[in-house]
C-alpha cells in the first residue's frame, strides 16, 4: 500500500501557512518527517489522521480517499499524538480494552486475546494492571504504541514520540517501531534528527510549511557529500566564520564552537573534511545552502 499525497495547503484563520503544496508519496516501511518546531509536520500529520481538513490537495492510501472518506481510514488507521490523555485509576488492560471496544471489536473474548497480546509486545504485560496515569513518558508511550495498532492497521502516524524520553526507553521505542515498520507505513513526525537516522531509510525534511526534501535517507547524504568541513573556533571568532563561510551548524565542544561548513573544496586551507550526516543535510537545507 502508497500514501500519495499531491499539493496539500493548509492555512490558519489568523493567516499562517501552515502547508503549502506538500508533495509526498511514502511506501510501506519507515517514513521520516523532519522538521523544526512550526514547521507543519503536526498539522500534516493531523489531516492525515483525519483531525483536520486541508484546504485543497489530495491524499490517497491505497484506493481510499484520506480527505473526504475518514470513516474508512480510520478503520485502517493509528495514529499516536504528542500527548495523550488517559483516564484516572485505570489500568492498562481496561483502558487498551475499552479503546478496543470503541474500535469495533464487540467478541469480549477476541478482545481479551488482542490486549494480552499488544501488552506483551510493547513489554507492559508484567505491570498491565497498573494505571497508565501512573506510568513513566516512556512507558505512556508504549501504550501510545499499543493502542496504536488496535485493530492491525495499515498506516500508523507518530508525532514527536521520543521527546522527553531518557536513552533506554527511547532505545525501547526504536526496537518497537523498527520491528511493526516492516509490513505497514509508518509515518515518524520529529525534530530530533537522531530518530530518522536510526528508524527509516525513507524521509522528507518541511519548513515554513514547504517541503524542502523528500527521498532515500542515502540519497539526501550524497546531496552533502564531500562537501562538509569542520574547523574549532574561538567563541569570539564564530561571528566573522559565520559572516565569512557558508555554515551548516555549530556547537559547543569542550567549551570551543565545531562548525561545519559547507564547501566543494577546503574554504581556507584550515578546516578538516567532516562525515556528513543526516544532522548537517538538515541544517543544509534549512539554511538553504543545497
Amino acid at each position: 500500500m502508497e500514501l500519495k499525497i499531491e499539493s496539500l495547503n493548509k492555512q490558519y484563520g489568523n493567516g499562517v501557512h501552515a502547508l503549502i503544496d506538500v508533495s509526498l508519496t511514502i511506501n510501506k516501511g519507515m517514513f521520516g518527517l523532519l522538521g523544526p518546531n512550526g514547521a507543519g509536520k503536526s498539522t500534516l500529520m493531523r489531516i492525515l489522521a483525519t483531525l483536520q481538513d486541508a484546504d485543497s490537495g489530495s491524499a490517497m492510501l491505497g484506493e481510499m480517499d484520506v480527505l473526504n472518506d475518514k470513516a474508512a481510514v480510520r478503520e485502517v488507521l493509528g495514529y499516536l499524538p504528542q500527548e495523550f490523555g488517559v483516564y484516572p485509576r485505570t489500568s492498562a488492560t481496561d483502558l487498551l480494552d475499552h479503546l478496543a471496544l470503541l474500535k469495533g471489536f464487540a467478541n469480549k473474548g477476541e478482545r481479551k486475546e488482542m490486549v494480552n497480546y499488544l501488552l506483551n509486545k510493547v513489554n507492559l504485560f508484567d505491570i498491565r494492571k497498573k494505571a497508565v496515569s501512573s506510568y513513566s513518558g516512556g512507558m505512556r508511550q508504549r501504550f501510545g504504541i499499543a493502542q496504536c495498532l488496535i485493530g492491525d492497521p495499515k498506516l500508523v502516524i507518530v508525532d514527536e514520540p521520543t521527546a522527553g524520553l531518557d536513552p533506554g526507553e527511547r532505545n525501547r521505542f526504536y526496537n518497537i517501531l523498527s520491528e511493526i515498520g516492516e509490513n505497514i507505513i509508518i509515518i515518524l513526525s520529529t525534530h530530533i534528527v537522531q530518530d530518522v537516522k536510526e528508524l527509516c531509510t525513507q524521509m522528507a525534511i518541511i519548513d515554513k510549511g514547504k517541503v524542502l526534501f523528500s527521498g532515500d535517507t542515502d540519497d539526501a547524504l550524497l546531496q552533502i557529500k564531500g562537501k562538509v568541513w569542520e574547523r574549532r573556533v574561538e567563541k569570539a571568532e564564530l561571528p566573522q566564520f559565520q559572516k565569512d563561510y557558508k555554515i551548516i551548524s555549530s556547537k559547543l565542544v569542550g567549551g570551543k564552537p565545531l562548525i561545519h561548513a559547507f564547501s566543494a573544496n577546503d574554504p581556507d586551507n584550515s578546516f578538516t573534511k567532516a562525515e556528513e550526516n543526516l544532522e548537517d543535510v538538515f541544517f543544509a537545507k534549512l539554511n538553504e545552502l543545497v
